[in-house]
């Protein structure tokens, strides 16, 4: 379940991965974002785009659907996560 959003089909089929929304209204869109709890959020784009060397990160090994991965003594930068929000305008990845 998503932690605060209310929209009882995202909330119930969300992976916390990657989760999108098409909408043309601004308010929605902003609250999307702000209550969605994944990894990358995407407004009027295609998910798809969830991918290392899209977001410049190079090529992927694999990936992390959990939270902290770390192991052996933590600084911030381990104790770090992102959300990734992606605004587009219909795009799409083949």
């Amino acid at each position: 379940m998503i932690a605060g959003y209310s929209d009882p089909p995202i909330a119930a089929h969300s992976t916390t991965h990657s989760d999108g929304i098409l909408t043309r209204d601004d308010a929605h869109s902003a609250r999307f974002i702000a209550e969605v709890d994944s990894a990358a959020v995407y407004v009027n784009s295609s998910t798809r785009f969830t991918d290392g060397s899209q977001f410049g990160l190079g090529a992927e090994g694999a990936i992390s659907t959990q939270r902290l991965h770390a192991r052996g003594p933590m600084g911030l930068r381990e104790l770090t996560t992102y959300k990734w929000v992606i605004i587009g305008a219909g795009h799409v990845r083949p």
